[in-house]
């Protein structure tokens, strides 16, 4: 195989391209799993791979001390359940069989680290077809990852962060052109890293995603600190209710080598897994999510008798969900260090009704640090403009940051993006915390109850650029000018008419 070094561009093709094997066959919804299981099942084969040859070259041919080696890495592949072992046998029938066997047996070899995680995938089902279409499938699948592009070793790919950004560009496409359900719309990258960069993670803090999804928002956390220090000295906790989602941040975390962290499977307002041994809600240092916008059917016939005291503030309406995402993920913040961020639909900052009464609480209490208004067409799978709403505990004063930051972007097709100098901007105006004309403004609590308690971003932030004034003398001019011009060509015409002989 091609020792060349391989682009993060190359390999986002790629395993994109291999989804072509499925389209019109599999609905997306149901082959990005097998396209994501795959990569994880191919870049894992190529680590163990790399080393092995690794020892060989510096041992030679002695099988026996180069597997007493290979114990020492930190995770185990099972003899023939790699790719390659699969890959040599597409060919014959039972491709299905064959690679549920293998992610089993390294499920099983792995232990805590990957339990349960395949469980909710079969590549021999049904879905694919009948016994001779699903063997075709698969084989083309793995001539798919076989390919010299997806050649992921890592003395090929170096230290960039290839895998985490496949997934990271899989999951966008899949997002962008199957849309999401009940208002789920995928974090783009730059959105995870502004939201990172507000919380300031530190040393030793516990970092929690309460709607982790694949897990990224956590990981960019951890990384503010790994950047800084070389140490992964945090711990990362979070929650996802879709299972096939939940197995993605468990793969994620296992190919980040994330072993630190709690990933539970399940719903976090109806049932929040992340709890004390006296059976009490975990808190953190640092709380960051993108919930579903406006989820309908959030479960408030469970709220209504919680019994971990979130919704003292109110209920949230039977049919919008925002405020029992922000107000569970509130009361797990610890008492005087805890601060969060989360993105909201615009409707979250101005409704009234129970969500005025939770919003009027919120900032009574003085936990609301900042409302950030980001671009319309952010989000994979929605064009509608969101907020970032920090929340902190122990504030030094009661005043709340309002920024908007709707205008800077990158415009794109179908998507608009934030670039390095607009995250740059926007943490920059947050940590200095300063009114900065048509752009930040800080208001006091009196200003926001004299509005009351109404977060709409115009009313504090003034973005209204006046027209020029219109010089009526100099209009003058220029039309008497223009109808000189025109007395001057009819007369020119008149003659070019006569010497043709239309003339009168």
């Amino acid at each position: 195989m091609s020792a060349a070094r391989v682009s993060q561009d190359q390999i986002n093709k790629a395993a994109w391209g291999a989804c072509d094997t499925f389209r019109g066959v599999v609905d997306p919804s149901i082959y990005k799993d097998y396209v994501l299981t795959m990569l994880f099942l191919k870049y894992i084969s190529d680590v163990w791979q790399d080393h092995y040859d690794g020892f060989q070259q510096q041992y030679g041919d002695e099988p026996e001390l180069i597997a007493e080696m290979m114990k020492s890495e930190a995770f185990v592949l099972p003899e023939d359940a790699g790719f390659y072992a699969l890959y040599e046998k597409r060919h014959q029938p039972g491709n299905g069989e064959r690679i549920d066997v293998a992610l089993t047996a390294i499920e099983e070899a792995n232990g805590a680290k990957l339990r349960d995680v395949f469980q909710d995938i079969s590549f021999n089902s049904n879905k694919l077809g009948d016994e001779q279409q699903k063997n075709d499938i698969l084989r083309h699948v793995l001539e798919d990852f076989a390919k010299d592009e997806m050649n992921l070793r890592p003395s090929r790919v170096g230290n960039l962060d290839v895998i985490g950004g496949a997934y990271e560009y899989l999951i966008s496409r899949f997002a962008a052109t199957a849309g999401k359900k009940a208002g789920e719309f995928y974090t783009p990258a730059e959105v995870s890293e502004l939201m990172a960069e507000l919380v300031t993670p530190q040393e030793g803090d516990e970092i929690c995603d309460p709607t982790c999804g694949s897990g990224s928002l956590l990981m960019k956390c951890g990384r503010q600190i790994s950047s800084r220090t070389g140490k992964k000295t945090y711990a990362l906790f979070g929650q996802e209710a879709i299972g096939s989602t939940w197995a993605l941040a468990k793969m994620n975390m296992f190919l980040h080598g994330e072993t630190n962290h709690q990933i539970e499977w399940g719903d976090t307002i109806r049932n929040p897994k992340l709890r004390t041994r006296e059976d009490a809600l975990r808190k953190f240092d640092v709380v960051v999510a993108n919930p579903p916008f406006s989820l309908d059917k959030w479960g408030i016939e469970q709220a209504e008798k919680d019994a971990f005291g979130r919704f003292s503030r109110g209920l949230p309406p039977k049919t919008k969900g925002d405020y029992a995402f922000i107000s569970h993920m509130v009361e797990t913040l610890k008492d005087n260090t805890g601060r969060m961020a989360v993105v909201v639909p615009h409707g979250v900052l101005f409704r009234g009704s129970s969500e005025g009464k939770i919003r009027k609480a919120l900032i009574e209490e003085n936990l609301l640090d900042a409302v950030i208004g980001l671009p319309e067409k952010l989000f994979f799978g929605t064009g509608i403009p969101a907020a970032i709403l920090v929340f902190k505990k122990g504030k030094g004063d009661n005043s709340v940051l309002f920024i908007d930051a709707s205008r800077e972007y990158v415009e794109g097709t179908n998507q608009n993006q934030l670039n390095e100098s607009h995250i740059a901007r926007i943490v920059k105006t947050y940590t200095a915390r300063q009114t900065a004309e048509k752009y930040a403004y800080v208001a006091g609590l009196d200003e926001v109850k004299d509005n009351d308690f109404n977060l709409n971003i115009p009313r504090y932030v003034d973005t209204f650029e006046e027209e020029e004034e219109i010089d009526l003398m100099a209009v003058r001019a220029e039309r008497e000018q223009l109808k000189a011009e025109m007395s001057e060509l009819e007369a020119k015409m008149d003659a070019y008419l006569k010497e043709l002989g239309y003339g009168a």
